[in-house]
């Protein structure tokens, strides 16, 4: 069969693909499932974040994956191609957690991870009994992730080329987070073996490791980086606050190779912490935890997030001065967004407190639900100057000057300009409305 495996983006949903810019990565997923496809069929893979879905030509099956801010999007591609007569498959987290919302665009929906399900899927197409649902009794073994098939991207077009996963998962339960509603709330991991050789086979090129939490089980995180180390390769990667109980795995990741650490701060308040189910991040150890990581030379982005019950508008203005006086190198700002599935989602139904009906707003740009501490407008004005606060030259020069990491400042300066742009553009739509 000829199968085209499709990333959905949902500007072009929004038709305007002009904003894409260069993506950061390329879809390891896609690339996974394609390398999880027998040999006997040919794949193609298109990523919309830097090409066009063509129309015009008639593959056998479609396999679609999108996050759910791109859900809307996916759903367009899947009724063009279904009205051309051709099946439409869909998976990932959005899918996962709505499929009867996927099963009004989609002939089949694969729930959870593809390992064993996708080859199942495929046979069952050939024998003309695809089912409406595919989903597994237990989750799979991480054993069986393929090597991806990168040869089906151009990794040209992505900011950062190479990605790989090493473990699924995370041992906690934010109440905004899909990851344990998607992979459960376990802890499971690829044979280092596995994962060094597929690092190797990248040529000593620097790598993103997609993992959600590296350091969830510390003992395979020692093993995991002893191997690595052996590469003299350079990585970026995520853990969790908690990499503090264990020190020593700070200086390991960074022996690896390890020069970024994306951390889930997520808020300067204790109290709204334990309200998303983040108690395990203690907030004045924060300061020691940057400190610890650029004493190893890691740079760390952290992310934090707004809107949480009891924040009010003056929480932009002190996150903000927290984090340059922390010397957080980068930050990536969010609005608290309840994605379908978690326990965030459930809640705010619960108390009728969600607005929101088009998923191509839940992209952590914009109010989705009616927080408690401050107006929608309020919230949405917010994130809009702590972008501009933070990324302005004197709040650039003032965290990251010390260090004069040149990957960090030209980062920095590509967040400068997009900054700009974006609280433009967003200006603009409070005035006109739209």
């Amino acid at each position: 069969m000829e199968i085209r495996l499709i990333a959905a983006e949902r500007l072009r949903y929004h038709g305007d693909s002009s904003r894409l810019g260069q993506p950061l990565f390329p879809p390891l997923s896609l690339m996974t499932i394609a390398a999880l496809t027998p040999e006997k069929h040919n794949v193609t893979i298109t990523d919309e974040s830097v090409e066009a879905v063509d129309f015009d030509q008639k593959p056998d099956l479609v396999g679609l994956t999108a996050m759910t801010a791109a859900a809307p999007r996916a759903y367009q591609i899947a009724d063009r191609f279904r009205q051309q007569g051709v099946p439409v498959v869909m998976g990932g987290m959005h899918a996962s957690a709505l499929p009867d919302e996927a099963l009004q665009h989609v002939d089949s929906v694969v729930i959870g991870e593809a390992e064993e399900l996708w080859p199942q899927l495929l046979a069952d197409l050939e024998d003309g009994s695809l089912q409406p649902v595919y989903r597994h009794e237990e989750y799979p073994d991480p054993a069986t992730i393929p090597a991806a098939r990168r040869d089906l991207v151009d990794i040209n077009k992505y900011v950062a080329k190479y990605t790989l996963q090493a473990s699924r998962g995370c041992p906690f339960a934010c109440s905004f987070c899909t990851v344990s509603t998607f992979f459960g709330r376990t802890y499971r991991t690829r044979p280092i073996e596995d994962v060094v050789a597929e690092a190797a086979s990248l040529g000593g090129e620097p790598l993103i490791l997609v993992d959600d939490n590296i350091m969830g089980k510390p003992s395979y995180a020692e093993r995991l980086f002893e191997a690595l180390a052996d590469l003299k390769t350079t990585f970026a990667t995520q853990a969790s606050t908690t990499m503090l109980k264990s020190p020593e795995l700070i200086v390991q990741a960074a022996e690896a190779g390890c020069r970024a650490l994306f951390v889930g701060l997520e808020s300067i308040s204790p109290q709204q912490l334990a309200n998303v189910g983040k108690k395990f991040n203690v907030v004045e150890k924060y300061k020691e935890l940057v400190q610890r990581l650029h004493d190893n030379g890691i740079s760390i982005i952290g992310s934090f997030m707004f809107g949480l019950d009891g924040d009010k508008p003056d929480v932009f203005e002190r996150t903000a001065d927290f984090a340059e006086e922390a010397q957080i190198d980068i930050a990536q700002f969010s609005i608290l967004t309840p994605l379908p599935g978690t326990k965030l989602y459930h809640q705010l139904q619960r108390e009728d407190r969600i607005f929101e009906d088009d998923w191509s707003n839940y992209d952590g740009t914009r109010a989705t639900f009616v927080p408690q501490g401050m107006s929608r407008e309020k919230l949405d004005a917010g994130l809009q100057w702590i972008y501009e606060r933070f990324y302005s030259w004197r709040s650039i020069f003032k965290r990251t000057a010390s260090r004069l990491q040149p990957l960090i400042w030209t980062i920095n300066a590509i967040y400068h300009r997009r900054a700009g742009k974006w609280v433009t553009e967003m200006r603009q739509q409070l005035t006109t409305g739209e």
